[in-house]
């Protein structure tokens, strides 16, 4: 046999035996598919809630009063100071009224511990929330008003106690939202013409509301017990940040898009045992608007809802704003404390982009709706170019006692249909539509009963 020969069988053999070996590696690691606990679970080992300080400084020993009408904004700059100097501390508000005129702006490590019987009430003052911060506003990263309480680039923080958050916006930011448009659409061309975000300023001059409470690219957040209320415009803004626990808190938020926890660009998070009473959303997932959402290409997943009670405009959502992708959400085991219009919001349209897939929504139940599941890629009837691709969505247990309008809807879009649904053991008691699917595939049920169960079949007399 000549060398060439002998070549040629050589890297066939070669070639044979790392096709083996790639076979068998793809073989290892193609596991059974795992169940919807064992997905769970897994995103469950990674949400750690942060350790609270063992630091304690009581913010009336640096001057706060708690008589509603003196300010106590220098007095938390000099608990942050300290907080910071000891590398972290959980900063204590004692029952009282405390009057903020400006933001909170948090540090590593911190806490704000507010106690039963007290509130932190904000200014009213615009003028109050300069200089602006870097912040995002409908999915398009921009200068804007600084949220009321703020958390940039840090980790290990918590908002703690029994107490009461009043953002004190019902008779100030939440008139701007009339005024808003011009601005509104001018955040939106910045996005699509892909202007650099130093030269997107808006502040004074603009009626673009701030987020009441937003972490901005933090680790290791804890929301826990807090009443939140009157707020200018989104109530907790999880922004680019990881390792989210929210449990226990309470929503009594009735301005403008008031939404009650808005994650985007956002992973690994647990929003649990939470009452919620919203005029908007009262979990609204985001990841992004656009083009920018596009190319930034931060995925919000890792989410899990559970054991909440839901009472507002719409009680699960995701989108529209959701261009760079949402998976890997469980909506399980809520209930509802009173009328939702929407109980689970899957909308975008086809200027987003993006995906919605890999949804689970297992043991909830509704009372009274105006539509029950709803699905939708042609949200507000416009986009063009950028269709979502929604599908992997499992419903299972889902229960409403009353729907005036319609029960389980699908729209997808002629050239991306929304596809493999599965509803399981859906009961809905009573709805003027019971089902309305268009430009879907793949739609599985399974003992799903809507308006009264036909029982046996009467006879012939």
């Amino acid at each position: 046999m000549n060398k060439e020969s002998m070549k040629a069988r050589l890297k066939f053999k070669y070639v044979i035996v790392c096709a083996l070996f790639l076979n068998s590696s793809c073989s290892f690691f193609q596991k059974e598919e795992l169940s919807r606990e064992q997905k769970r679970d897994h995103v469950l080992k990674n949400i750690i809630p942060p350790m609270i300080s063992k630091n304690k400084l009581i913010i009336t020993d640096f001057g706060a009063i708690g008589d509603s009408l003196s300010d106590s904004k220098p007095a938390f700059d000099k608990a942050i100071q300290a907080c910071k100097m000891q590398n972290g501390a959980r900063i204590i508000v004692p029952p009282g009224v405390y009057l903020l005129n400006g933001p909170i702006h948090m540090v590593d490590n911190m806490s704000i511990d507010i106690q039963k019987g007290a509130k932190l009430i904000f200014s009213s003052n615009p003028k109050d929330y300069l200089p602006t911060v870097l912040t995002s506003w409908e999915g398009t990263f921009l200068y804007n008003y600084s949220p009321f309480i703020y958390a940039y680039q840090v980790k290990n923080v918590a908002i703690i106690g029994e107490g009461t958050i009043d953002g004190n916006a019902k008779d100030s930011f939440n008139l701007w939202h009339g005024k808003q448009k011009r601005s509104q659409e001018l955040s939106r061309k910045m996005n699509h013409d892909n202007i650099p975000v130093e030269k997107r300023q808006f502040g004074k001059g603009h009626f673009l509301r701030p987020q009441f409470i937003q972490f901005f690219e933090c680790k290791n957040i804890l929301v826990e017990g807090v009443t939140i209320t009157n707020s200018p415009f989104w109530c907790v803004h999880f922004l680019k940040s990881e390792n989210i626990t929210a449990r226990k808190v309470k929503f009594n938020a009735f301005n403008k898009n008031n939404d009650g926890f808005d994650p985007e660009y956002s992973k690994n998070v647990l929003i649990e045992d939470i009452d919620f009473n919203n005029a908007d959303d009262n979990v609204a997932i985001k990841a992004g608007r656009d083009y920018e959402g596009r190319r930034i290409g931060i995925t919000s997943e890792n989410i899990i809802i559970r054991n909440c009670r839901f009472k507002g405009l719409h009680g699960v959502v995701i989108g529209s704003e959701m261009s760079a992708g949402v998976q890997n959400v469980f909506v399980e085991n809520c209930t509802y404390g009173g009328y939702c219009k929407r109980g689970i919001y899957l909308k975008s349209n086809p200027d987003r982009g993006g995906f919605i897939k890999d949804i689970y929504v297992n043991n909830v139940e509704f009372g009274e709706v105006e539509d029950c599941f709803f699905v939708t890629s042609y949200y507000h009837g416009e986009g063009k170019g950028f269709e979502t691709d929604i599908r992997n969505v499992f419903v299972n247990n889902l229960k409403c006692r009353r729907v005036s309008n319609s029960g389980l809807v699908i729209q997808g879009y002629p050239t991306k249909k929304v596809r493999d649904i599965q509803f399981t053991n859906v009961k809905i008691d009573s709805c003027k539509t019971a089902l309305s699917f268009t430009n879907a595939e793949n739609i599985v049920f399974n003992d799903v009963v809507i308006g009264e169960t036909v029982k046996v079949p009467s006879s012939a007399k």
